[in-house]
């Protein structure tokens, strides 16, 4: 079955079903939307694409700069997906997209689809009569494979932020299959020896019987460090997923492949549906609470980008969450249907404040947003995309007091942008059983742990995200993670930690809700900074006195 099939068959939303009834002609109100920008919920990792130029040609040098570049005319994208070669001689194909990716301060992954074919033996699947799957004689060559991966693109200026087991495991009719025994037990007896985060399982159809395993295996669930999936013809009221929020502590969640709602050629500038886009997005942050979202190719008729190499309506979507809410942000709490068909997610870096409202109706919304937490007063930047504006640039709000009352046009999408002051301390729902009263001791066994730094540079600012990862046998109770900021940059606000001082040696410290690192377990946290002009990175870290490793 193709995935156009499938997505007829499995469940998808149809389009009508999901537009529910639409206000008519006339312009409605609808009840306020409130923004708390205190009550925190998931760090935001990015949005992106995946390239592909074994099976659809490279992206050319302007369309890699409309791709990841972040002012007006731009996806603004944060996350760039790759294939992993079958062999050393593939390992290349996609390296100059990534390069640029890179230096413009993208987040790269990587997913095979199949290992090399002297580890793959064939067998018999239902109907299907050379079905492929991994030799278990193979599972330690395989994660060799993979970390033969990691390195050349390391050694090529592509630092992996994760590499995938396996794309779609469980729809592999043109690829290689795996069973959750399988991937469970290669996650226990060889993921561990890769060099980057790993990522599993990736899913179709986010079919939690295949990660319900790994969450559920304590070992498997040490060496993982993304769950990721697949939202083909998933229905909305399968995006929660509880058991990841009970035991997916430290670990992040994405979204990592999809096209919605088909893939019909030269869809990506077909006009309302691709609000359906919009919709698709806001639920992937706010219902599935995904880190990462992202779309299947890049550069397609069906895709965020033309064959042209211009941003389509489709696009436009992504470009309303992607070149405003940056890698580091985090979703913050808002009324998420204020009124029939009318989608609102909010996000905040440091003091910037960014809202995205979809309208799916036939005739405009007056909708007032109130921020909470903060004050709030002053002008507010804004772009709409609508029939005839795509990410259009539109004359100043002004929010007074916290609030905002503006008018939303029929079938469309906005993004607002503006800043707090006299912000309280970003919150985080408390933990199902009370934190113990933090002692601080050093990793078990004289095991340093792993720290992975992530820099996302903009001008005369950036975002810093650290991910500390205990690689000891008993759990970290209160952190102190020391490092020193080159000179010329200066912490503003963060996230994750206390940060002192702001600059030259910094302690980041602990909050109540991430004191304890459990052993196997990784936490994020990081911060928003200025900088006079440098973008180097810390060289050396220390988690209670102890040296990290750096990755």
């Amino acid at each position: 079955m193709s995935r156009r099939a499938v997505l007829t068959t499995v469940g998808a939303v149809p389009v009508a079903a999901a537009a529910g009834t639409l206000l008519g002609a006339t312009g409605a109100s609808a009840a306020p939307a409130t923004i708390n920008v205190s009550a925190q919920r998931q760090t935001i990792k990015g949005y992106g694409a995946m390239a592909h130029a074994a099976w659809i040609g490279d992206l050319t040098a302007s369309q890699r700069e409309t791709a990841f570049g972040t002012g007006e005319g731009r996806l603004g994208f944060s996350i760039l997906r790759i294939p992993v070669g079958e062999s050393s001689a593939d390992f290349g194909r996609d390296l100059a997209t990534a390069k640029r990716a890179v230096e413009l301060g993208v987040t790269v992954f990587a997913s095979p689809w199949n290992p090399p074919a002297s580890m793959i033996e064939t067998f018999t699947r239902g109907s299907q009569t050379n079905a492929k799957r991994l030799r278990y004689s193979s599972y330690a060559a395989y994660a060799q494979h993979l970390n033969d991966f990691t390195t050349y693109m390391r050694n090529n200026g592509v630092p992996l932020y994760s590499i995938s087991v396996q794309n779609e495991p469980d729809y592999a009719h043109d690829w290689t299959w795996w069973t959750t025994t399988e991937m469970v037990r290669f996650l226990k007896e060889n993921a561990g020896s890769i060099s980057t985060r790993v990522m599993a399982p990736e899913s179709f159809q986010y079919v939690k019987s295949m990660s319900d395993p790994i969450l559920n295996d304590a070992a498997a669930l040490a060496n993982v460090d993304i769950i990721g999936a697949h939202l083909y013809g998933t229905s909305y009221s399968n995006f929660p997923y509880p058991l990841f929020k009970q035991k997916g502590a430290g670990k992040e969640l994405w979204m990592t492949e999809v096209y919605y709602p088909n893939s019909n050629a030269n869809s990506g500038d077909a006009w309302p549906e691709a609000l359906d886009v919009g919709e698709h997005i806001h639920r992937a942050m706010v219902d599935a609470e995904f880190q990462a979202y992202v779309w299947w190719y890049l550069r397609r008729s069906y895709g965020p980008m033309r064959e042209d190499g211009q941003i389509s309506k489709r696009g436009a979507m992504m470009a309303h969450f992607a070149r405003f809410v940056r890698p580091g942000y985090t979703r913050i709490d808002a009324t998420a249907n204020p009124a029939s068909n009318v989608y609102v997610s909010a996000y905040r870096g440091g003091d910037t404040v960014v809202i995205v409202a979809v309208n799916k109706n036939t005739s405009s919304v007056s909708q007032q947003f109130t921020l909470s937490g903060a004050t709030a007063s002053g002008s507010v930047s804004n772009w709409l995309t609508d029939a005839s504006r795509t990410v259009a640039p539109q004359n100043a709000l002004t929010m007074s007091n916290g609030s905002l009352t503006v008018t939303l046009p029929a079938r469309s999408i906005m993004t607002f942008v503006t800043s707090v002051n006299g912000t309280t301390p970003p919150t985080t729902p408390p933990p199902t059983t009370p934190t113990p009263t933090p002692t601080v001791t050093p990793p078990a066994g004289g095991t340093g742990p792993r720290v992975a730094y992530t820099m996302n540079s903009w001008g005369t600012g950036f975002t810093a995200s650290i991910d500390i990862t205990n690689t000891g046998t008993s759990a970290i109770n209160g952190w102190t993670l020391a490092f020193t900021l080159p000179s010329g940059q200066s912490i503003t606000s963060g996230w994750g930690a206390t940060y002192s001082p702001s600059s030259g040696q910094v302690s980041a410290r602990n909050v109540d809700y991430n004191a304890t690192i459990a052993p196997g377990a990784t936490i994020n946290v990081g911060f928003q900074a200025t900088t006079s002009g440098s973008t180097a990175e810390p060289t050396a870290f220390t988690l209670n006195g102890v040296a990290c490793t750096v990755v």
